[in-house]
């Protein structure tokens, strides 16, 4: 029986370096039956031209301009044809096997639609990287954090969340995910450009009736913040906008009514703090963000707004306020806040 093919997909915008630094480790996959296909979104660096002198059989796919992950990824992977995606940022060391266990996971069960391997940081190996860790989760009033990463606060790998378990979300720099089902559901949320679509992607997922994994055993090293770096005014503002939007798409009109105004009055509470100390751009993100939001409700004319299914106990949905037990209750790791000890 053949081996189920899967297409590493790695978005570029003006990523050059980038490329030049970790292709290589992706290009030594151990998997037999990938292919590597690099969507370029509308770079002005020597991009592709270094794509076509040094890597002549990857696919290369040019966009004309750049239409931001999700819609970028969208429009590439119209052109990409697999089993499996593993959507993968441009700033990713892979380890050689790390294909290996998700298609592994995957194959075994079929209600399983997409999973992320184990995220460490490239500078600082035994560490959890921020973007996913070892699987990303949500809690009720819509913030993410991950096994290994709750806000800032990053945690070592001290092999504590080592069995593949559901999960809430899928980090967008390492996801593998079924062609079928990425397309059966339309892809990442273009309205978003980036930031967040893939939790909104997988919350659709599981609404679908599919599962969301972590899968440990399959390890990249990720650099973080190869586009957008933290602090960033425009990355404040897409990740404050998508939150509120993904809220307004995937939550029940019941749930919506007390949450997203809660939401905003604790957007508004961060916003002038940081004004009080000095961020003023940090101010002028959030409330660009909410008049965003707003503009995208009025404008909406999706049937997927408010559904009517409950959406309380999906797995990776933590039913309290991680905010509250971080800041207040000084819980700083996963399990503290979770409360699901670590299995030997």
């Amino acid at each position: 029986m053949p081996l189920p093919t899967v297409a590493i997909v790695i978005l570029n915008w003006n990523g050059s370096a980038l490329l030049q630094q970790f292709l290589p480790s992706v290009q030594a996959t151990q998997y037999e039956a990938f292919k590597i296909v690099v969507i370029d979104n509308g770079s002005s660096d020597d991009s592709i031209a270094f794509l076509r002198n040094t890597y002549p059989a990857i696919q290369l796919i040019c966009l004309s301009n750049n239409e931001g992950f999700a819609r970028g990824y969208n429009l590439g992977l119209q052109q990409v044809e697999a089993d499996f995606f593993l959507l993968l940022n441009s700033d990713v060391e892979a380890h050689p096997s790390f294909l290996n266990p998700m298609v592994s996971l995957l194959q075994q069960d079929q209600s399983i639609a997409a999973c992320q391997p184990k995220i460490l940081r490239l500078d600082q190996k035994d560490c959890f990287e921020y973007a996913g860790a070892a699987g990303g989760w949500i809690d009720r009033l819509g913030y993410p954090f991950a096994k290994g990463r709750v806000f800032d606060h990053l945690e070592k790998d001290r092999g504590q969340y080592e069995h593949p378990e559901p999960i809430f979300w899928a980090s967008g720099a390492a996801m593998f995910i079924r062609a079928n089902i990425y397309r059966e559901l339309g892809g990442f949320d273009p309205s978003f450009f980036a930031h967040q679509e893939e939790i909104d992607l997988c919350w659709r997922i599981q609404s679908a009736g599919y599962k969301i994994f972590s899968c440990p055993q399959a390890i990249v090293w990720h650099k973080g913040g190869g586009t957008l770096p933290t602090g960033n005014a425009k990355k404040t503002f897409l990740n404050y906008r998508n939150n509120h939007i993904m809220l307004l798409k995937n939550l029940p009109i019941l749930s919506l009514l007390w949450i997203w105004p809660l939401r905003l009055a604790l957007d508004a509470l961060a916003a002038w703090r940081a004004l009080f100390t000095g961020d003023a751009g940090y101010w002028w993100a959030v409330a660009k963000a909410h008049f965003a939001a707003y503009a995208w409700l009025l404008a909406e004319k999706s049937n997927s707004l408010f559904p009517r299914h409950r959406t309380d106990r999906l797995p990776g949905l933590y039913r309290g306020a991680v905010l509250w037990k971080y800041f207040v209750g000084q819980k700083k790791t996963f399990d503290q806040i979770v409360k699901t000890p670590a299995k030997n």
